[in-house]
């Protein structure tokens, strides 16, 4: 069975999140990825760190269902790809729905003021339909 990698180029961070782009190697998906601004890998406020990450599909208790979990991230646990559209600061008054989340759109906009992603149930839809439940390669880099 090929490996299959997913992989996210980011955009440089900001207040409002981290935005990138998703893409499957040897697939035509694509879909927009918002995090959580840089905050030097602090629980509950940053992003990620750059890197390469094993992930698997997994019951979460939060969400009551099966969701991609980010797998052996430095000082963090429970990092999902779910469904949602903000990621912003919190402490500069900005929303979010994320504490370290990768969420998805298959689009971008401005929502309520604030950079967001956009039709995101239907990116996570696609995604997990197309990814079947099988374990996946993360490759995330900047730029």
């Amino acid at each position: 069975m090929t490996k299959i990698i997913v992989r996210i180029e980011r955009e440089p961070s900001k207040d409002a999140g981290t935005f990138g782009k998703l893409t499957i190697d040897g697939e035509t998906f694509t879909a927009n990825t918002l995090e959580l601004p840089w905050r030097d890998n602090r629980t509950g406020v940053s992003s990620i760190p750059q890197g390469v990450y094993q992930c698997s599909y997994e019951m979460s208790p939060r969400f009551k269902r099966k969701l991609y979990r980010v797998n052996d991230v430095p000082g963090r646990s429970g990092i999902l790809f779910h469904s949602g559209n903000f990621g912003g600061d919190k402490s500069k008054g900005l929303k979010s729905e994320i504490e370290g989340c990768i969420l998805l759109g298959t689009g971008r906009g401005v929502l309520s003021g604030q950079e967001a992603v956009t039709s995101s149930k239907v990116a996570m839809d696609q995604f997990e339909k197309l990814l079947n439940g099988r374990p996946f390669e993360l490759v995330i880099t900047s730029k």
